[in-house]
């Protein structure tokens, strides 16, 4: 749990004997309050990178002089948790050393660039979603108050990180007033403890690009290409059969439940491009379609996971217009081979129908 436990009274005695805010924020500023933290860190790889150090010499220095254990989750992912432990004085010597070791990079990354003005140290932690109420505050009262004392930016996401009940908070800012701004916001959490179980976020492993040649699917892995497992293979060659929308140039989708057109083989050879020859490289071209407002969230998915998992898979560029005023619908542009817009056709349209028959995710 990102905020927990305490190793000095009991947690139902803290939680009722708790002094006013301002005592304790004072307490847990100067490290006086005997309790014990876990704070959650989500980072970029090169970020992870900067924290371990060579052979892991940065990490352990900082464990040795914070006292704190600092945990980093394994996996090949984009993103990595950072785990940081211990009593409240601690934490915040940890928090202070990846700060300035932040800057450190920003300072270093600066020397050979021409930028002129210093871009601020930038740390996310990853909070219950139940909490994060009591660090808005009504009406933004609370997150206002600690951005005014601290000088640091803070902002809390709107949205849970994925299969996780818990959101993502951004702290900007100088290192001392990143500091300061933790430790404020460890006085709220520990004001506001987490209401129900904590689902936490686990990132993904970074997946693998997709391509598809001869009506197969293969993974690149390395310099080599891996046949992929059936399930996409059979999808890629159900999408070269069907056309899920309307011709370009009629604006009404095909929606669930209408029967979709097959293609003679000669025409899915024609739309693989193959028509000519295995080698030909078929232009690329553009594709529209309009989606009901109130279903493209379903294309798009939490964060735009969905929608990034039809580009990798279809290898097309899809772009999402905005929203127009006094509109019910969204245009999205396909560009691409056209093997590449049938195959994102047919996964926005299998998209469609798992939400309209709720079969859920595809």
């Amino acid at each position: 749990m990102p905020f927990s436990g305490a190793t000095g009274p009991s947690e139902e005695s803290l939680w009722s004997s708790r002094p006013a805010c301002t005592e304790m924020e004072s307490k847990v500023s100067e490290g006086g309050l005997n309790v014990t933290l876990t704070i959650r860190l989500l980072m970029h790889g090169k970020e992870v990178g900067s924290i371990i150090g060579k052979k892991g010499e940065t990490v352990k220095k900082m464990r040795e002089e914070s006292g704190a254990r600092i945990n980093i989750s394994e996996g090949n992912c984009p993103e990595r948790i950072v785990t940081i432990t211990g009593p409240t004085d601690a934490i915040f010597k940890a928090f202070a050393m990846i700060a300035y070791k932040f800057e450190e990079d920003i300072t270093n990354s600066m020397s050979n660039s021409t930028a002129t003005s210093k871009p601020p140290v930038t740390l996310r932690l990853v909070v219950p979603a139940s909490q994060c109420g009591s660090l808005i505050g009504k009406g933004g009262s609370k997150i206002k108050e600690i951005r005014e004392s601290t000088g640091a930016q803070v902002q809390v996401a709107g949205d849970m990180l994925p299969n996780s009940t818990e959101r993502a908070v951004t702290i900007s800012g100088t290192p001392d007033a990143i500091i300061q701004c933790v430790k404020q916001i460890c006085v709220v959490m520990l004001e506001s403890p987490p209401k129900g179980a904590t689902i936490p976020y686990r990132p993904k492993p970074a997946s693998t690009p997709v391509i598809f040649a001869g009506g197969q699917a293969y993974t690149i892995q390395g310099q080599y290409a891996i046949p992929h497992p059936d399930q996409l293979t059979k999808l890629h060659q159900l999408a070269m059969q069907q056309t899920p929308f309307t011709p370009l140039g009629q604006t009404t989708p095909a929606f669930p439940g209408e029967k979709l057109p097959l293609h003679s083989s000669e025409e899915a050879q024609n739309l693989m491009g193959q028509s000519s020859g295995l080698d030909a490289s078929p232009p690329a071209s553009t594709h529209e379609l309009t989606i009901p407002n109130d279903l493209i969230g379903c294309i798009i998915g939490r964060q735009g996971t969905k929608i990034n998992e039809i580009r990798q898979m279809s290898g097309a560029q899809i772009k999402i217009a905005s929203a127009t005023e006094g509109s019910s619908e969204r245009q999205i542009t396909i560009t691409g081979t056209p093997a590449n817009i049938s195959l994102a056709q047919y996964l926005i349209n299998a998209r469609l129908t798992s939400e309209v028959t709720g079969m859920g995710a595809l």
